[in-house]
């Protein structure tokens, strides 16, 4: 199996998560000539990353790659036996998907104070500031996002945090944690998971390289 992968990339990231906590061998590719090349296009028509190839079946999207991870690897689950526990897991990973990263990344464009519209950035930044309310409102208090183990809800969240905390600042908002206890109490646990200490640690070094640039 190889995944199209770029270690900067949020979506990215949650699934090589899911990967370093499953111990599987899976090759991290790049897309060739880049995500939207005619090259890439050709193996995957949505042209996003990531994308797993598995021996042949080519599984598009985040979501789709860590579910089918997880029914074709289950002997370190990462999702909970009852029906209710996955649903409160799902909840999670949808949340995540449709609300808390689609704000974030409407700012990756305003990144530069002099070609910034700031309208545009205080709608965001309101978006993503009531999205992490409503995340606070969700998580419980036993340790990881959908409760006392380590789950597909926190292989998505994370990486998504890590940007949240570290842009947030640049457009002078308060840090995601500020006034969120729950949100700081899980931030500190999960970035103890050595899957997530991993996959971090290869999103900051890809940041840096990208701010050498």
């Amino acid at each position: 199996m190889k995944l199209y992968n770029m270690n900067l990339s949020n979506f990215a990231t949650k699934s090589r998560l899911v990967i370093y906590e499953k111990g599987l061998k899976v090759d991290m590719v790049e897309p060739p000539g880049g995500s939207h090349s005619a090259e890439y296009l050709k193996i995957n028509p949505l042209g996003k990353i990531p994308c797993l190839d598995a021996d042949g079946l080519i599984i598009p999207e985040s979501e789709i790659i860590n579910e089918y991870l997880e029914d074709k690897f289950p002997e370190k689950p990462l999702l909970p036996k009852s029906p209710e526990a996955r649903a409160k897991v799902r909840t999670f990973t949808r949340f995540h998907d449709l609300y808390l990263e689609p704000p974030l990344r409407a700012l990756f464009a305003h990144m530069n104070p002099k070609s910034r519209d700031e309208k545009v950035v205080n709608e965001k930044l309101t978006e993503v500031n009531k999205r992490l309310d409503e995340l606070e409102k969700m998580l419980g208090e036993s340790g990881f996002a959908a409760g006392a183990e380590f789950s597909l809800a926190d292989c998505a969240i994370a990486p998504t945090m890590f940007f949240v905390t570290n842009l947030l600042p640049i457009f002078g908002a308060k840090p995601p944690s500020e006034g969120r206890p729950k949100i700081a109490s899980w931030w500190n646990h999960v970035q103890t998971r050595p899957s997530v200490k991993r996959g971090l640690g290869e999103m900051a070094e890809a940041m840096a390289a990208m701010n050498r640039k």
